[in-house]
């Protein structure tokens, strides 16, 4: 016969996954608590994945189909263009084996309703460049001329640029130059992606105002050539510097470029599992708290304490599991969902406007994250194990030791806060703020390591009330300090991640509605170009920038010039926007210190925006070398530093004045004008459009209020991610409020069934409960709006500077933060009512009973 000493000792996996089913089947509740945290950790994190993945894939694909797969692309070192004299030298090289000029021009497409649309012309030899990009091959329309693809004056057509015109057009106008260019529609391009045009190469210079002048010019090389020689030898003249980029390269930069954005969400999806991870650990501990005499009375029967270690950690790796299953279907969905509604940037406008990408899946990253997914549930399970594991059995079973709890370590909790506050010092890595991330979670970690500690200060300043069940509620509070830091963990997580990204967010959107007053004080603006690639194919004569300052209803104009200029090899081109400054210290949103103009004397001065100089190493005071248009080169010294909220990879800004000397170049692009009082905005721009003539239909006029109104528009969609994350967070939180109460309602029968001894009615007991919820919940959201208040600091003046290359100001909105709060407090005292009402309700005579156990 098998003694009870050799069953237990064999209960093994089999049995241990029995025990463990028939909790869950009593407390399905409890479980799907947990199970929802880390899929919700594991579904945000996961669908970032996808959906950058998918916007790069979509973004990569047109980018493959225009440029093709040559082995290279010969383009300027510094400029934008090359002279057309490169290629009659490239083309007569042996290694040389096929060279295709590509002239390349952003600019806008006016449609019959007025509506002008961003596209990509295309200048190409027809007869040579489909031999390394097919997908430019022109397919000329039945009715087309025969020799349309060498025709000057026709255009060819991808699936998105078709879809502009409108039923029968055989003609459209871009916009080139002050006026427009009229072009014939002779046929399409296979080529992926947004609007784009191709033509011949010679129509192009000549239309868009690019004679002897191309963009690039795509190679294939001969078996054995050595590219280092061979770019040595292009550069044997200094005067117009070459290199050879990767065909990849685009897509490379738009990368580099969304991956601050994406990276910043990834981390904060992370510390939502992250902050699932204390849910697990809340349940965990507390099923441990209630199954004590359980565990004992196995213990005594032969169950090892490494059994019940192991027990739980395969209870928690089944959470794990489970909930890692559930947030991959959930983030495939989620990322789906995004990608129809924010589209392939989540709002941020990094891939531009366009139709939604298609999904593309990723088992690596699924994997991936899944994975993390079991690693913070066994993260969370591993206290709640070794607390199993250190009950004394003989001792449980009479109810005295200490539930398997260890000693507290107080000095631990201010270590952790300290290395953290020491690694918000840390410089970025790889140009990621990796350290300051590890501060983040540090914080948490601490800040929750100092609950105990929290929750003797917060009561210590409590008056004992005179009512007893006050008094008890706050005397018991006192006592189970270790408890309330199992119950309130994941309230502390959840709302500190609240706080710090409603922290962030309100003085990211303050500093831009700042930094919008500042740079937009006109009455009226006018432009041609809505970005900066198209400031150089579409813009304002001089003469007509004169023409309407001298106009009635104008007391003052301003014209402004936009540059892009190649400064560094192989970087995206810098602004450089040439503006009327005066005094920089009124018209420019500067930071830092002003540097003396005396101390340069004879150089132009440009104030350079903050991330310029965190991407190119730059710092006032520095000298500058600029590329001319002409292919001139020109010396001028950074006198400052200015806020750019607009492009976050750098700006340069100069005054006018200087830039017309360096340069010659007096054309226009944006208008700032000042009105009379009395002046009639709207019957002035139909003066200004009479006056313009051709050139009036590249306007695009816009009042400051409707700029920031479209600018804070554009912010409030970019953020609109971490509103689901704030709510997913503060779900996380309640939910562990929820089941931290169930639980200790369940585990504390004697306890109950003594009040109701001593003459307590139900109603008392779910008071106290209530009670007890309330004080919890208080000191979790005390103490997770301070905790929040920190990460937020982290955010504010080291992720943002070191992810985005920007600073900002903090604002705290204390309303909304008080209205979080409270909210927290409500509802958590709401979740303990209810939770303990459901439990208190099946049986009041368990209750009762419970406490005969003992006589």
């Amino acid at each position: 016969m098998t003694s009870p000493v050799d069953g237990a000792a064999s209960l093994g996996w089999r049995g241990q996954l029995r025990l463990i089913g028939q909790q869950w089947r009593h407390h399905p509740g409890r479980l799907l608590i947990a199970v929802l945290a880390i899929a919700l950790g594991v579904a945000l994190a996961l669908a970032v994945q996808l959906i950058n993945r998918s916007a790069l894939a979509e973004f990569g694909a047109a980018v493959r189909s225009v440029n093709g797969q040559p082995d290279a692309e010969l383009r300027p070192a510094s400029g934008a263009r090359l002279p057309e004299s490169v290629y009659a030298q490239l083309a007569a090289r042996p290694e040389v084996l096929l060279a295709s000029p590509v002239l390349e021009v952003d600019t806008l497409m006016q449609l019959g309703s007025g509506q002008r649309v961003p596209v990509k012309v295309l200048g190409i030899d027809a007869l040579v460049a489909p031999a390394l990009a097919p997908a430019l091959l022109p397919r000329p329309a039945d009715d087309a001329p025969r020799l349309a693809l060498l025709d000057p004056d026709r255009v060819f057509l991808n699936p998105a640029a078709q879809a502009l015109l409108g039923p029968g057009e055989r003609t459209l106008a871009l916009l080139s130059g002050s006026g427009r260019v009229t072009l014939a529609w002779a046929g399409t391009v296979s080529a992926e992606g947004p609007p784009l045009l191709v033509m011949d190469i010679a129509g192009a210079q000549a239309h868009l105002d690019r004679l002897g002048q191309i963009s690039r010019i795509d190679l294939r090389f001969a078996p054995g050539t050595d590219r280092e020689a061979l770019l040595a030898a292009l550069n044997a003249d200094p005067s117009q510097p070459l290199r050879l980029a990767q065909p990849e390269e685009a897509t490379l930069h738009i990368s580099n470029l969304s991956r601050a954005y994406r990276v910043n969400l990834t981390v904060l999806a992370l510390v939502a599992l992250f902050t699932g991870a204390f849910l697990v650990w809340s349940v965990q501990a507390l099923a441990v708290a209630k199954q004590v005499p359980q565990l004992a009375l196995l213990g005594v029967l032969g169950l090892d304490a490494g059994m019940r270690r192991r027990g739980v950690l395969v209870e928690s790796a089944l959470i794990g599991t489970l909930g890692a299953g559930l947030g991959v279907a959930l983030g495939a969905g989620l990322a789906w969902l995004a990608l129809q509604r924010l589209g392939g940037d989540l709002g941020s406008g990094v891939f531009g406007a366009g139709a939604a990408p298609p999904l593309q899946w990723s088992s690596g990253a699924a994997l991936l994250y899944a994975g993390l997914g079991v690693v913070a549930a066994l993260i969370g399970g591993w206290q709640p194990a070794r607390q199993a594991e250190r009950i004394a059995p003989a001792l449980a079973l009479k109810g005295l030791g200490d539930d398997g709890e260890g000693p507290a370590r107080r000095g631990f909790g201010p270590l952790l806060l300290a290395l953290a506050l020491a690694l918000c010092f840390v410089p970025p890595v790889l140009d990621l703020p990796l350290a300051a991330y590890v501060a983040v979670a540090l914080l948490l970690l601490g800040g929750i390591a100092c609950v105990p500690a929290g929750v003797d200060a917060v009561l210590a300043r409590l008056r004992p009330p005179r009512r007893p069940l006050a008094l008890l509620a706050v005397e018991r509070t006192r006592d189970q300090r270790q408890h309330a830091t199992i119950a309130v963990a994941g309230v502390i997580a959840s709302l500190a991640l609240s706080v710090a990204l409603t922290v962030m967010v309100a003085s990211f959107r303050d500093s831009v509605s700042d930094w919008l007053t500042q740079v937009l004080p006109a009455d009226l603006y006018a432009r041609t170009a809505t970005s900066t690639s198209q400031a150089e194919a579409v813009y304002l004569e001089p003469a007509l920038a004169d023409a309407i300052a001298a106009l009635p209803g104008v007391r003052q104009l301003q014209a402004m010039r936009v540059v892009p200029l190649q400064i560094a090899p192989g970087r995206a081109a810098v602004p450089l926007i040439a503006r009327e400054i005066g005094d920089p210290a009124r018209s420019l949103p500067l930071v830092g210190t002003l540097l003396d103009a005396r101390t340069q004397p004879g150089l132009p001065a440009v104030y350079a925006s903050e991330g310029y100089l965190a991407q190119h190493g730059a710092r006032p005071g520095d000298r500058l070398v600029l590329p001319l248009p002409d292919g001139r080169r020109a010396t001028v010294w950074i006198r400052g530093t200015w806020r750019d909220y607009a492009r976050q990879h750098g700006s340069l800004a100069i005054e006018r004045a200087d830039w017309i000397a360096l340069s010659g170049d007096r054309r226009v692009n944006d208008l700032a004008l000042w009105l009379q009082p009395d002046a009639d905005a709207a019957a002035l721009q139909q003066r200004i459009r009479s006056v313009a003539g051709e050139a009036g239909d590249l306007l695009e006029f816009a009042t400051p209020a409707a700029i920031r109104a479209t600018s804070l528009a554009i912010f409030d969609r970019s953020f609109a991610v971490t509103t689901w994350l704030q709510a997913v967070a503060i779900a996380i939180g309640l939910a562990g409020i929820a089941a931290s109460f169930s639980a200790q309602v369940l585990a504390r029968r004697k306890e109950f069934g003594t009040l109701l001894h001593l003459g307590l009615s139900r109603r008392d007991v779910l008071t106290l409960v209530t009670a007890e919820g309330a004080l919890w919940s208080a000191v979790g959201a005390t103490l997770g709006l301070l905790l929040g208040l920190a990460v937020s600091g982290v955010l504010v003046w080291v992720v943002n500077p070191q992810s985005f290359h920007w600073t900002m100001d903090l604002s705290l909105p204390v309303a909304r933060l008080a209205a979080l709060a409270g909210a927290v407090v409500a509802a958590g005292s709401a979740t303990a009512w209810l939770s303990a009402r459901i439990a208190a309700g099946r049986d009041l005579g368990d209750m009762v009973r419970a406490v005969k156990e003992d006589w």
